[in-house]
């Protein structure tokens, strides 16, 4: 696999949570850190991911936004 992204991370998904139309991948990196995918439940479907799978978490371009009163 090639890909354009240089940030692409190695892990075991440890949790995948379904919406209506998309779901919530966790996928468990290691050293207690976890990255969340929000993705569709089709991705879901078509790389038939389940709990312990090996996985990456590929990241292209990312904003976080986080405000409180």
């Amino acid at each position: 696999m090639k890909l354009s992204a240089r940030n692409v991370l190695p892990g075991k998904v440890v949790r995948v949570t379904r919406g209506t139309t998309t779901a919530h991948v966790k996928i468990d990196l290691g050293g207690g850190k976890i990255v969340t995918a929000s993705i569709t439940n089709e991705a879901v479907r078509e790389l038939r991911l389940k709990k312990g799978d090996r996985a990456y978490a590929v990241i292209k371009a990312s904003d976080v936004m986080v405000a409180k009163d």
